[in-house]
C-alpha cells in the first residue's frame, strides 16, 4: 500500500466505524485465509464488515473518535468486526470464536462504552435488532387483534339472535 492508499483506507475505516453500532476487536492467531473469508462473509450478510488491518492504520482511523478507547487493545494480529446493528457483529464473531479456537474476542465498543470480552459475549446473547423489532410488532398487533375480536363479538351475537328470531317467526 502506498501513502495515498493508506490515507484512503484510514478515511474509509473512520467513516465506517463512525456509523457502527458496535465494533468488536478480535485476535486471529493462525486463522487461515479461508476461515477469515468465511467470517468476513458471515459478517457481511448481516450488513457489517470484518477488516484485517495494520494496528497503526486502525489507530489513525480511531484517533479522536468515540472508538479511541480501543487503542490500548490493538496488539498483535487483530481485526475489527463492526455493524450498524449493536448486536449482530458481536453475535457472529462470538459464534465463530466458539467454533474456532484461533479467533479470540479481545474487546468491543458499544457507542462510547468499552466492553471487555465477557461484555461482548453477553451482548451476543441478546436478540438482534431485527428480532426485537419483530417482537415489538407482534406485541403491538396482539392487542389490536384482541380489540377487533371483542368488538366483533357483540355484533355477531346480535346477528345470531336476530337470525334465530327470524327462523321462529
Amino acid at each position: 500500500m502506498n501513502r495515498n492508499e493508506k490515507e484512503a483506507f484510514v478515511t474509509s475505516l473512520r467513516a465506517d466505524l463512525s456509523d457502527a453500532g458496535i465494533v468488536v476487536v478480535t485476535r486471529q492467531s493462525g486463522l487461515t485465509v479461508s476461515e477469515s473469508t468465511d467470517l468476513r462473509h458471515k459478517v457481511h450478510k448481516i450488513g457489517g464488515r470484518y477488516k484485517v488491518a495494520k494496528n497503526t492504520l486502525i489507530r489513525l482511523a480511531i484517533k479522536d473518535t468515540a472508538n479511541e478507547a480501543l487503542t490500548d487493545h490493538l496488539n498483535g494480529p487483530v481485526a475489527l468486526a463492526y455493524s450498524p446493528d449493536p448486536v449482530a457483529a458481536a453475535k457472529i464473531t462470538v459464534e465463530f470464536a466458539n467454533k474456532n479456537d484461533k479467533l479470540e474476542i479481545v474487546c468491543g465498543m458499544l457507542g462510547d462504552k468499552l466492553l471487555d470480552s465477557n461484555g461482548v459475549k453477553t451482548l451476543a446473547k441478546l436478540p438482534s435488532l431485527d428480532q426485537l423489532r419483530g417482537k415489538l410488532v407482534g406485541l403491538l398487533q396482539a392487542p389490536a387483534s384482541k380489540i377487533v375480536g371483542v368488538l366483533q363479538a357483540p355484533g355477531g351475537q346480535v346477528a345470531r339472535v336476530l337470525s334465530a328470531y327470524s327462523r321462529k317467526g
